[in-house]
């Protein structure tokens, strides 16, 4: 499930992201995408490739990924992110849900270590 209103676009300086055409509430989910579970291995190989940018760790241990599908990989990071995500191990999906009221043509992003997490750099804040 992926709201209509949400869409692709180029940004300025961190590649394509999710952006709406309307206004959205605090608190609604906005999409809801199934992932493809990567094991151990499947991931180690994945991390060698373009699409390591774009899993997230998967299960309790972290040590699977997962490729979400919809929207859901296309989030860009921010520390201050106006939308959380919550990972739903047994049923294999990703929820994207905003955090604030969200404006008009406003990009939408999440934190990718985790919501609240504002010391920790990210792998391409790392390098």
């Amino acid at each position: 499930m992926i709201l209509p209103i949400l869409y692709i676009m180029e940004t300025a300086q961190r590649g394509r992201g999710v952006f709406t055409t309307e206004a959205i509430p605090a608190g609604t989910t906005i999409e809801i995408a199934p992932v493809i579970v990567l094991n151990q291995a499947e991931r180690a190989t994945v991390d060698t490739t373009l699409l390591h940018d774009y899993i997230f760790d998967w299960g309790h241990d972290e040590k699977q990924a997962a490729v979400a599908l919809g929207y859901a990989s296309m989030y860009n990071h921010s520390v201050d992110a106006n939308c959380t995500y919550d990972m739903d191990f047994d049923q294999k999906t990703i929820q994207i849900q905003t955090k604030r009221d969200i404006a008009v043509d406003e990009e939408l992003c999440i934190n990718y270590n985790g919501d609240g997490i504002t010391d920790k750099p990210v792998w391409f804040d790392a390098k």
